[in-house]
Parts: structure tokens; sequence; C-alpha cells
């Protein structure tokens, strides 16, 4: 029956040829890893950014099962996505109270707020206060209060649940470590606060002067190896999938995508997949990606477009249209093969990966 009148609701689209394939055992096993290696602190969870890609909406209630107890995202409308799913006071926003409609928000929901300047801490103050988290700067140069602006008195009528510094360089040996850590340790004598914070992901594998009260992982959760210390310990969570929509026969002399930058010197048969730079699978792959059926490789042949990649289907012949293949994935091989950073193939991947 045809309801295609001009006031009837479109039927639900169908869903992109893509998907994004989430291991939630992964995820909370990376976690309960991360939440052990953080000693006697407890393990919180960096959710910004849509859970670094991962979706926040699938990826939050995992950590919240597996046992963890905070989750920072960067913005006000990320802190509105995650009411619902975990308590609101133990959501933080770590850009901080930038308008007073940021401080209402956050006193009409619970939500923490992150603070980074004095004027932050007025504003906070300025429309009730309550509990809220310190950021101070001790030597990334990035959002938090200065060391020389620990005097100012707005500061000191915070009511301060974590005490927060980033490291700026935790995935090296570098002397910034060490120079941070004791900066931060000088803060935890001085400033009153209920917890206090220092480690990222890499900052865990640093041991136990950096963990505090509480850690905050990001990378590492979902699948990312920012040191060495942590191989073996972090499982692969996701791994985009994409389906096969044309089947071609290459002879030789034929050339393949924009600027025929690959060439069969013999007969071939191509695959084109729904998966482009659109996406997140950036022109970094071309001629390097791989993508696999069965765990056969399936390389990527010429420069992948904004829909569309080209894939070689010599190892699985019988694959054909609607089939689904699905790319390498494990991020610290992928960061090296691609020249992108782990946080990258992350955060990159596209809003038609449905999450």
């Amino acid at each position: 029956m045809n309801h295609s009148g001009p006031d009837a609701a479109p039927p639900a689209p169908p869903p992109a040829a893509l998907r994004l394939s989430f291991d939630a055992d992964a995820l909370a096993a990376n976690w309960r890893a991360l939440d052990r290696l953080s000693g006697t602190a407890r393990a919180a969870a960096a959710v910004k950014a849509d859970a670094y890609g991962v979706g926040a909406e699938q990826a939050v209630p995992v950590l919240r099962e597996a046992g963890c107890p905070d989750f920072f995202v960067a913005h006000w409308c990320e802190a509105r996505e995650l009411l619902g799913l975990v308590p609101s006071a133990s959501i933080a926003v770590l850009h901080g109270p930038l308008t007073a409609a940021d401080a209402a928000f956050a006193r009409a929901t619970g939500v923490r707020p992150v603070i980074n300047s004095p004027a932050q801490a007025q504003r906070w103050l300025d429309a009730g206060g309550g509990p809220c988290d310190l950021m101070v700067d001790t030597g990334i140069n990035r959002l938090g209060v200065a060391l020389g602006e620990l005097g100012d008195a707005a500061l000191a009528g915070l009511e301060i649940d974590i005490l927060l510094s980033h490291l700026a360089a935790a995935d090296e040996d570098s002397p910034c470590n060490e120079r941070q850590r004791s900066a931060w340790e000088g803060l935890r004598r001085t400033i009153p606060h209920h917890r206090a914070s220092l480690a990222n992901s890499a900052g865990i594998a640093l041991g136990d002067g950096y963990h505090g009260e509480l850690t905050r992982p990001g990378l590492a959760l979902y699948g990312g190896v920012p040191r060495r210390e942590l191989d073996g310990a972090i499982r692969q969570v996701i791994r985009p999938e994409a389906a096969i929509l044309q089947v071609r026969d290459l002879g030789p002399g034929d050339s393949v995508g924009y600027n025929g930058t690959f060439t069969a010197t013999r007969p071939m048969r191509i695959g084109v997949i729904a998966l482009g730079y659109a996406d997140g699978y950036l022109r970094a792959w071309s001629g390097k990606g791989v993508l696999r059926s069965s765990g056969r490789a399936l390389p990527v042949l010429g420069r992948v477009s904004m829909d569309m990649t080209v894939i070689d289907l010599g190892q699985a012949p019988e694959l054909g249209e609607g089939d689904w293949v699905s790319a390498d994935y494990d991020l610290p091989a992928a960061a090296h093969a691609s020249g992108l950073s782990q946080y990258e193939l992350l955060t990159l991947l596209g809003k038609r990966f449905p999450r």
C-alpha cells in the first residue's frame, strides 16, 4: 500500500552501509585493567568527544556497570547527553563555566564545573557555588589556574571536590613529568580538596606517585596504548566495517580512483566499499590501508575518496555486493601505518557510523 501522500510521515531510512563493531566486554576489561594499575586510586573515565568517537550512549553505561565513579566531558552539551545515564554529580565539565548560563545549568543539574580561572571561580560563586573541581596548570599552559593566581580571593571560596592538573608529556620519558608531579604534590598540601587527580592514560603507567585518589584515563579505555607499559593490558574496542557496493574486474593497465595512483599489472577483482574520508577513513590510508574478511587481507587500492574506497578482493573471491569487510584498526598499529595519532583514529570516525 502506498503511504506517500503529502501528509504522510516518511519511513525511517535504512542505515548506512557502515557499522562500528563495538566490544563492550573489551571496554569494561580496559577500565578494570586501568583501575587496577591505578593502585589505591580509582580510575575515572574521559568520555568527551562522544567517548572519543566510540559513542557515549553505548560506552558510558558499560563503564558505569564496570564500576567507574566519575565521568569527564569537555562541553556542557556533552554533560547534558550523559544525564540519565549516570548520576549528575559524577559528571564534570572540563571547560568550566564560561558564561552565567553555564553556571546556572550546573546548579540546576548538579553537574560539577571544573574551574580554570579566578573569573570562572567568581562566576560559579555568583551563581550560588557548590561542589566543583579545580584545574591548576603545572606546565602544559592550556586551561587551568596559573600558579601565580592561586592567592585570588575567589578561589578561597570554592568547595573543591577534585584538585586537577594535566600532564603535558606523559607518553614520553620527559623531565617535565617529574616537574609537574612535584608541583602537583605541593598543591595537594596547600589547597583544601577532597580528591586529587593528575594521571591520564599514559600517566597511570608512570607509577603510584602520579595517581592521587583518582586517575583520568581516556585513550586507553577505547583501545589506545600511549606507553609501552600498557602493552598486553589493553584490548581493541571498536572496528569500522563497511559493505561492498560493487564488484569490478580490472585488466592490465586499468587504473583505480582519482588520478590513477594505482594501475593493475594483471587481471584483478576489486570491490568498492562504502567507506571514505567523510567517515574518518582519511586519504592517509590510500595505498596503505587493509580491510579484512575472515582474516584475509584486502589491501586498499588507489586513493581513498569521500564516500568510497577500492579494495583488492584477490584473497576473497567469493565476496560480492552487500558483503561486509572490516578495517584493520588496532590503534597502535593503525597509527604507525597511517601517520595519524591514536586519538585522531578514534575521534575522526564520522556520524554515518551508527553508534
